[in-house]
């Protein structure tokens, strides 16, 4: 693969180094792996990515990327790679529960923008990151397997790293001092803990989430991305793939949320460890009888997937800081956003190529990770407390207060 000469940051990209420093990427998910190929991208020669788990392999559900995102990918050259496996969204509709049209919003291009907003698997995504990391900077720039368990500052702020690995029954411990190291490592970040060890864990909000896949005829689910709902239940439903053999049948993404702490007498800690718990999709069929909106049956939807997995709606309060000496938070480790904004991938990729950016401008690393947080730490802190407040389905609830909702019983959390 070569890298385009013409993105907006390839111009004047160098590493600002004598020799190449090392560069310690905890993570390798979208945020880590496009991390990675932004720092190749720059100039940077020695990134090694760390992820705990023991392969990168497609999982997980759907997600949307924005044209800015989108348009960092192009830069590295991603997207002929990308496309194939993804779909272009022309439009945003949001419905009541009711049934009742709210709006309609463009998307991508037919918004006016220059790149379009794709709506992909997540695993797709993954896997052609995965591919190009090791296409361009070897395979063994991604290492799986092995986390990072710990970190202390050394004197001249460099981290010292304490690794674990498992292969198996046998399972083995290392150090590491890299001369940069950047946490990618998610909304349950070790770096994060280790540079504010008093911040706790994160927050669940009262409010359950189930994701699943389903594969259906296109003329299902239409062309647009579907939000439905109320202040206390809402569905998201979009085609993220093109229609395939002769039934013309897409991949179909699916989000269910709702409000279950009133009536939810489980401990909170067990609901952070059934954390992707697999639930049978008939469990939440009764919740969405007669969700229909424009000919997009959300109960068909949930008939086509074999499965659900459940995840309680967790955030972070924003940090004060992202950067400590030569280290660094990129992604959902600096700024989990909120889980129905549609843009945390967006966001990480955004991270990833600025953070590149910032140490290829500055000859001292902790110049350069300073100078990354200066720029995105305010945009990014702004973003996460507009979530806090109200995510993109804002017009639907304003909605649901002018027509009232009266209050079902929710879907049991456990059990």
């Amino acid at each position: 693969m070569s890298l385009p000469t013409h993105g907006p940051y390839r111009q004047g990209f160098t590493s600002g180094y004598g020799a190449s420093p090392h560069v310690v990427i905890a993570g390798g998910g979208v945020a880590g792996l496009t991390a990675a190929l932004a720092l190749h991208a720059a100039g940077f020669e020695r990134v090694t990515v760390v992820e705990a788990a023991p392969a990168i392999r497609p999982a997980g559900a759907g997600l949307d990327l924005m044209p800015d995102a989108v348009r960092e990918l192009d830069a590295l050259g991603l997207l002929h790679a990308l496309e194939p496996g993804a779909l272009r969204t022309p439009e945003l509709r949001r419905y009541h529960r009711s049934g009742g049209l709210v709006s309609r919003e463009p998307r991508g291009l037919a918004a006016g923008y220059r790149w379009p907003q794709l709506s992909v698997h997540r695993g797709h995504l993954q896997q052609v990151l995965a591919g190009a990391v090791r296409a361009r900077l070897g395979p063994a720039a991604l290492i799986t397997g092995v986390r990072v368990s710990g970190v202390e500052p050394l004197p001249d702020g460099r981290p010292r790293l304490r690794l674990e690995h498992r292969d198996g029954a046998v399972r083995g411990r290392a150090s590491l001092e890299p001369d940069v190291l950047v946490g990618a490592d998610g909304i349950r970040s070790t770096v994060r803990a280790a540079l504010h060890p008093g911040e706790g864990g994160p927050r669940w909000n009262g409010t359950m989430v189930w994701r699943g896949v389903s594969r259906m005829p296109a003329r299902a689910v239409g062309a647009f991305t579907l939000l439905a709902g109320d202040d206390r239940q809402q569905a998201v439903v979009y085609p993220m793939s093109r229609p395939s053999g002769q039934t013309r049948e897409v991949l179909v993404n699916w989000a269910l949320a709702k409000h279950v702490e009133p009536m939810c007498d489980a401990p909170e800690e067990r609901l952070l460890a059934d954390w992707g718990r697999a639930v049978p999709v008939e469990t939440l069929l009764p919740h969405y009888v007669g969700w229909e909106f424009d000919g997009v049956s959300v109960p068909d939807v949930l008939r086509s997937a074999d499965t659900a997995h459940a995840y309680p709606m967790l955030d972070r309060a924003p940090l004060d800081r992202w950067t400590h000496g030569r280290t660094t938070l990129v992604g959902d480790a600096a700024h989990a956003p909120h889980p129905f904004g549609a843009d945390g991938a967006t966001r990480s990729i955004v991270d990833a190529r600025a953070l590149a950016h910032a140490l290829a401008r500055h000859p001292d690393p902790a110049e350069g990770l300073a100078a990354y947080e200066r720029e995105r730490g305010p945009a990014a802190t702004a973003l996460r407390r507009t979530d806090g407040d109200l995510g993109p389905e804002a017009v639907v609830d304003s909605a649901t207060v002018n027509q009232g909702s009266p209050y079902e019983v929710p879907i049991p959390a456990i059990g």
